[in-house]
């Protein structure tokens, strides 16, 4: 005979206790539906933040400088060899480069092209931190003429700011590259001039760049300084919204430009909101799984005699566990389905009702999804079956 539960529910008291299971029921599905639509929720932010913040190299890059207030003003803001290693060896950042600046007066004059004198400052990082380093940019001692990277905001600024107000030509980026900029530089009783000339533009770079080699040498030569530390950093990094990175930087009281990670902590409070429905999710399903427990408990106990009795005639308690905790791996599937399809429509809907059809986002659930659901699934038949034979073989 093909033994099936069917032969045995006669003797399982199943009539009462309806409205245990059925609660028990609701709270697994909408347990579920919260997990999955966070899940979901997640991922959409997650790609709509991306889609905001394109990049030409796969990274960001971000300078760095400790944050000064008015009770710190006195204090050293440099950073120290030991701050740069803590930087390197965070998981999260690619890698760290320090910026060395002038410290010594110089002056800039553009001659009669550009009739005006002004103090000036210059910087110098490691050539694999710009985005366009031509094999014109590099200084060796007693050379006159300095190559000069500047930032293609400075170069807008000029033009559509500075040149106006002064009656000055403006430049476009091949005929700046012809100017030729008297650059003098006084220290310790002597004055020396170079002859500076822009042969790169920088989009990534927000100051005015000269080689490493020359920053070195001047600050040496005008002032006596070396080895100092820097007071700013740039750092690389493949995601300057990462959440980690700006609790990190946070933590440490470093100051970033807060327009380039906005998004991030725009993500910081979407995914807190998200990670709280998420949980209050798998709480939700913890309820439905323990009052679906105290459910079967009643049955099983309710049943206690006309399942020993089912014993006594033959049949074995692993058989039977077996037979019993079978019998709700359809529930267990319906509701899964159910949670998913639902899932599937809201995330159609917000993709055409609320995001009007966005390319960045899919009309259809991400796998991840669909995998939490799968996981959910099999632990809830495995909870399942493990309370039911726990529960028989208590008889």
């Amino acid at each position: 005979m093909n033994l099936s539960f069917k032969h045995i529910a006669p003797f399982l008291v199943t009539g009462q206790n309806k409205i245990s299971r059925w609660l028990g029921y609701a709270g697994l599905g909408i347990g579920i539906l919260l997990l999955l639509c966070s899940i979901q929720m997640f991922v959409n932010i997650n790609q709509l933040l991306k889609s905001r913040d394109p990049k030409k190299t796969g990274y960001d890059y971000i300078s760095l400088t400790k944050t000064i207030r008015n009770e710190n003003m006195a204090a050293d803001h440099s950073f120290t060899d030991a701050d740069m290693a803590d930087l390197k060896k965070q998981p999260f950042i690619d890698d760290v480069a320090a910026f060395h600046s002038n410290k010594f007066v110089m002056k800039a004059n553009g001659g009669a092209t550009l009739p005006f004198e002004t103090d000036l400052f210059l910087e110098s990082i490691d050539d694999r931190f710009i985005d366009t380093v031509p094999p014109s940019f590099a200084w060796k001692e007693g050379q006159v003429a300095l190559p000069i990277i500047i930032s293609s905001d400075y170069l807008e600024l000029y033009n559509t700011v500075f040149a106006p107000s002064r009656d000055l030509p403006p430049f476009s980026e091949k005929t700046i590259s012809s100017l030729v900029i008297a650059i003098d530089c006084y220290g310790l009783g002597e004055t020396q001039r170079f002859r500076g000339n822009v042969v790169a533009l920088s989009d990534r770079i927000n100051t005015v760049v000269v080689p490493e080699s020359f920053i070195t040498w001047a600050n040496d030569h005008f002032a006596h300084i070396t080895g100092i530390n820097p007071n700013k950093l740039y750092i690389k990094t493949r995601d300057a919204n990462n959440p980690e990175l700006l609790s990190y930087l946070q933590q440490k009281d470093y100051h970033i430009n807060r327009d380039k990670t906005r998004f991030g902590r725009i993500k910081q409070i979407l995914q807190a909101i998200v990670s709280g429905l998420a949980g209050f999710g798998v709480l939700v399903i913890l309820l439905a799984m323990v009052l679906f427990s105290f459910y079967l408990q009643l049955m099983i106990a309710r049943s206690r005699e006309n399942l020993q009795l089912l014993l006594t005639i033959g049949y074995s308690p692993h058989w039977l566990s077996k037979t019993v905790a079978r019998k709700w791996i359809p529930v267990y599937v319906a509701v899964m389905a159910g949670a998913l399809l639902m899932t599937a429509l809201l995330q159609l809907g917000f993709q055409y009702v609320i995001m009007h059809g966005r390319e960045e986002l899919s009309p259809s659930i991400h796998w991840l999804v669909g995998t939490v659901a799968v996981v959910v699934l099999l632990l809830s038949v495995a909870i399942n079956n493990r309370l039911v034979k726990k529960l028989l073989y208590r008889l």
